[in-house]
């Protein structure tokens, strides 16, 4: 079993940053192997695809909505997987969760690829 920890979230105003972080615990073998990716979702809506990384961090993948403003990346010997997100918007506010895709590759944008999930953590972003 892999337990996955996300953290960084808060309440921000618009056009400011944060830095979520998605700490990987267990059997995190199965972690430094596999892509990762991070998805969020806000009250009322499905869970929706932010952004991927391939198990070397060569390879990268972001929604149109974030692309330019995001940044994903990973620390292989801290089993950490990172999300650097700046001039956050209003809409990009909800619980943001990490996940373990099922490849080395760079996962696709779809929920049902991955397999292990965190808990999620909040984040709000004021106007």
């Amino acid at each position: 079993q892999v337990q996955l920890v996300e953290s960084g979230g808060g309440l921000v105003q618009a056009g400011g940053s944060l830095r979520l972080s998605c700490a990987a615990s267990g059997r995190t073998s199965s972690v430094s192997v596999y892509g990762m990716g991070w998805f969020r979702q806000a009250p009322g809506k499905e869970r929706e695809f932010v952004a991927a990384i391939s198990w070397s961090g060569g390879s990268t993948r972001y929604t149109d909505s974030v692309k330019g403003r995001f940044t994903i990346s990973r620390d292989n010997a801290k089993n950490t997987v990172y999300l650097q997100m700046n001039s956050l918007k209003p809409e990009d506010s909800a619980v943001y969760y990490c996940a373990v895709g099922r490849t080395i590759g760079l996962p696709p944008a779809r929920v049902a690829e991955y397999d292990y999930w965190g808990q999620g953590t909040q984040v709000t972003v004021s106007s």
